[in-house]
């Protein structure tokens, strides 16, 4: 969370490659947020019920990709928008996702 807030931080992180790099920056969010929520499951998943661990770690982690987009909001040269919230939180339903499948295969009470 704390190489997120410098990342934002940042006033642009534009490499000058157009469309290229605006897909890999969503990608980057995508892949962030994605990494962001595993790693809060696996924070929760031996305090909680395995199915409130998920839902707690998809809403932490929601909750701070719309906290980050609010920073960005106050970063010169960077704006945050309701489409990369959507695109850190997609990335973190993702990992919930494949979290439940894979945890069921190997332990169907874990998921």
């Amino acid at each position: 969370m704390g190489i997120i807030f410098v990342l934002s931080g940042q006033q642009s992180l534009d490499s000058g490659l157009g469309w290229i790099d605006r897909v890999g920056r969503k990608l980057v969010h995508f892949g962030g947020y994605a990494l962001l929520g595993a790693l809060w499951w696996r924070a929760l998943r031996d305090r909680l019920q395995a199915g409130s661990a998920l839902a707690v770690a998809v809403a932490v982690t929601s909750a701070y990709a719309a906290s980050d987009e609010f920073h960005q909001s106050f970063v010169e040269g960077r704006h945050g928008t309701p489409v990369d919230w959507l695109i850190d939180t997609a990335g973190a339903l993702t990992a919930a996702l494949l979290i439940r499948r894979y945890a069921r295969r190997d332990d169907p009470v874990a998921a």
